[in-house]
């Protein structure tokens, strides 16, 4: 067989990315049919930026989906090694393809003869299944403590913030690099810290529904009954490794890049939701809800972080992105993840190496990386222009 020509290379990646094509297509028409009950979101599609970064966004999320998740667009599996096709270039076809076998290497084999395209989109799975989750648990962390800090004050205050600026006086870079570090993890600590950090989704949950139902015994009962044993048998499962169904498991090596994000990352979202509740604690709907009767936490929860919605999902898109990076830097020093994993700061770390002669190793996966975050950055703008309107 021939080689594939660059326009014939386009048209197969264009057509292995199929389901994504689809699924965004379906995604903007009925967002944009429904944009005015879809509340912020529905006003993002308002926004030119923001449409074009949720786009990005959501490329990158089905991608890892239908690639990483369900298999449907790669071409070969990601640790295959071809022989013959160590370091060819993109379009290069298989010396003797099986049958059922995709014939080319799309983009190109690399320094292990393994195949650039699938591996690419493999690592979106990787980022897909970290950064998102990572930050949403740092932001718990960070709602769960910030909110008390700056509506009580004092000695609370005082003594979290320090906690908080203490951590943050570490580059993040550096914090990350230490945590992840064999020898770190070798004493256990990233497992306590996930003890201690895991259990606050739970803490946040249950303080949700006991503020907000407190006047419904029974439903309220019911909500932390449910949270509770859900709660539990996950965070058994994935901060311990010992869930008694043994249905949970978390891999011991993801675990640490997961703690590490969100130990990272909650001081400064400790930091935002404080300043944002000093501000707002001042307000007269708070002082309404304070005469009402209305108790503290129902006051943090349900009258206050509603109106801090706004920089708050602006920044959890930022976050991301920043996550990201330092997913793809922590894979480019061969920290965290294991070393046959796709993930795109590996695959850029190996590339690298024979930049000088193979281009195609690398630049895909550093391509990836780039869309996604400037899609997030995008994101985030739009959202911030659309919140401003709100």
């Amino acid at each position: 067989m021939e080689p594939l020509s660059w326009s014939e290379i386009i048209l197969r990646i264009l057509g292995q990315f199929t389901p994504v094509w689809i699924a965004l297509i379906v995604t903007f028409v009925v967002s944009i049919l429904y944009k005015r009950r879809l509340g912020l979101y529905g006003k993002l599609f308002d926004s030119t930026i923001g449409m074009i970064g949720f786009a990005l966004v959501m490329f990158w999320v089905f991608t890892g989906v239908f690639g990483g998740l369900f298999n449907l667009i790669i071409t070969h599996d990601v640790l295959d090694q071809v022989s013959g096709m160590k370091n060819k270039v993109p379009g290069t076809p298989l010396p003797s393809p099986e049958d059922g076998v995709y014939e080319y290497y799309l983009l190109g084999g690399d320094n292990l003869a393994r195949d650039v395209f699938s591996r690419m989109v493999k690592g979106a799975w990787e980022v897909i299944k970290i950064a998102p989750f990572a930050t949403l648990f740092a932001f718990m962390v960070g709602i769960t403590l910030g909110l008390p800090a700056g509506y009580y004050g004092g000695k609370l205050d005082t003594f979290l913030s320090f906690l908080a600026n203490l951590i943050l006086a570490f580059p993040v870079i550096l914090l990350f690099y230490l945590l992840v570090t064999p020898e770190i993890v070798a004493t256990g600590i990233p497992v306590y810290m996930a003890g201690v950090l895991f259990i606050f989704p739970i803490v946040f949950l249950v303080i949700l529904y006991n503020s907000r139902f407190y006047t419904q015994p029974a439903k309220r009962n019911l909500y932390i009954a449910i949270t509770l044993v859900i709660g539990l048998w996950l965070y058994l499962g994935i901060a311990w490794d010992a869930d008694p169904l043994g249905l949970i498991s978390f891999p011991p090596n993801l675990l640490v890049v997961f703690v590490s994000v969100v130990f990272v990352n909650s001081p400064t979202v400790f930091r935002i939701v404080r300043g944002l509740t000093l501000d707002i604690k001042t307000r007269d709907y708070v002082a309404a809800a304070q005469t009402r009767g209305e108790g503290p936490w129902y006051i943090m929860l349900w009258e206050i972080l509603p109106n801090a919605r706004g920089p708050l999902i602006v920044d959890f898109c930022l976050r991301i992105g920043y996550t990201t990076i330092l997913l793809g830097t922590l894979g480019f020093f061969g920290l965290g993840l294991s070393p046959e994993s796709p993930d795109w700061g590996s695959t850029i770390n190996e590339g690298r190496k024979l930049l000088t002669i193979y281009l195609h190793p690398a630049l895909p996966p550093a391509f990836a990386l780039l869309t996604l975050v400037l899609g997030l950055n995008l994101l985030a703008d739009g959202l911030r222009e659309e919140s401003l309107r709100d």
